[in-house]
C-alpha cells in the first residue's frame, strides 16, 4: 500500500507525538505482522507508519466513534461540519458553548453517531487551544478559544483518513487498553502512549478520559508490558522522565528524548519537557 503524504491527525490530542514522530518511527519496524496502538489518541504515529495490518483502541468513546464514521460515512461528516462552520461564522461563543453543553441535556442521547463526531470535531478545533478536557461527569469543559479562522472542515484530511481506514487492515475498538492486548499473533509490535505520569504534584492531565490514570494504572501498564515481554511481542512506551517511572521500569530499556508539548492552558508552560522511551 502506496504511502499518503497527507495522511495526518485530524483531531488535536493530548499527548499527540507530532514533536517525536522521528524519534518513535525509527525504533517502530514496518515489518510488523500487526501494529497495535492501545492508546491511539489523535493517532500521529499511526498515520505516519500507515501499517497495513493494526489495531487500535482508546477508552474515550467520542473519540473512537469519529475515527468509526470516518471510515463507515465520510461525507455525511463533512456536510455536518460545514453547518457547524456556517453557524460559528455567525454565532461564534454563543454558538460554541450550545453546542458543549449539549452532553448535559436529554437531547444528547437523540445524536446519531454523525452528529456526535461531527460535534467533537467542531469543539476540538474551536475550544481554547485544542484541549480537551473533561470533568468528572466525562463533559467537556474548555473555553471557547476565539480562532479567527478555524479548519473545521478538514475536507482532505477526512478523506485521506477514510481512504487509508479503508484499504488498510484496521480493527478500532473502544475500552480498556489490556484488553486490546490480547490474542496478539507473533510478529506483532505495539506502541503504548499512555497518560503520562505526572512529574510535579499539579501537573497531572488525564482529564481528557474521563476517570484519570493514577499510580495503580502505571503499575499495571508496567506488569502489561512485561507480559508482552514473557510472550516475545516487541513493544515501546512513551512517558514522563521521572524517578517513579524509571523505578517501575528498572529492568527494561530506558531511552531519554525531549519534546515540546503545545496543549498546556498556560502558554510559559508550552516548552520541551523530559520523556522517556521504553522498550522490551
Amino acid at each position: 500500500m502506496k504511502k499518503n503524504k497527507l495522511l495526518k491527525p485530524i483531531v488535536k490530542w493530548a499527548g499527540g507525538k507530532r514533536q517525536l514522530l522521528g524519534e518513535l518511527c525509527s525504533r517502530i519496524p514496518s515489518d510488523a505482522s500487526l501494529y497495535v496502538e492501545p492508546f491511539v489518541g489523535g493517532g500521529a504515529v499511526l498515520l505516519d507508519k500507515q501499517p497495513e495490518h493494526a489495531r487500535i483502541n482508546d477508552f474515550n468513546e467520542e473519540l473512537v466513534n469519529v475515527y468509526r464514521v470516518v471510515r463507515d460515512d465520510p461525507e455525511a461528516l463533512l456536510e455536518a461540519l460545514r453547518i457547524h462552520e456556517q453557524k460559528n461564522d455567525e454565532l461564534r461563543s454563543e454558538y460554541y458553548y450550545t453546542i458543549r453543553g449539549l452532553d448535559r441535556t436529554d437531547a444528547y442521547d437523540t445524536l446519531s453517531a454523525i452528529e456526535r463526531a461531527a460535534r467533537i470535531i467542531y469543539l476540538n478545533k474551536t475550544c481554547f487551544n485544542g484541549l480537551f478536557r473533561v470533568n468528572s461527569a466525562g463533559q467537556l469543559n474548555v473555553p471557547y478559544g476565539r480562532y479567527k479562522h478555524p479548519n473545521i472542515v478538514n475536507e482532505v484530511g477526512i478523506r485521506a483518513l477514510h481512504a487509508y481506514l479503508t484499504e488498510a487492515d484496521v480493527d478500532i475498538r473502544c475500552g480498556d487498553y489490556a484488553n486490546a492486548l490480547q490474542g496478539l499473533p507473533q510478529g506483532s509490535f505495539v506502541y503504548l502512549d499512555p497518560p503520562y505520569m505526572p512529574i510535579t504534584a499539579t501537573s497531572a492531565f488525564t482529564g481528557y478520559t474521563q476517570g484519570g490514570f493514577g499510580y495503580d494504572e502505571q503499575e499495571r501498564l508496567r506488569d502489561e508490558c512485561a507480559k508482552l515481554r514473557n510472550q516475545g511481542i516487541h513493544f515501546l512506551e512513551s512517558n514522563s522522565d521521572c524517578k517513579e517511572v524509571r523505578e517501575l521500569y528498572s529492568d527494561f530499556h530506558i531511552e531519554s528524548v525531549s519534546a515540546k508539548r503545545s496543549i498546556n492552558s498556560r502558554g510559559d508552560r508550552r516548552g520541551p519537557v523530559g520523556e522517556v522511551l521504553i522498550s522490551d
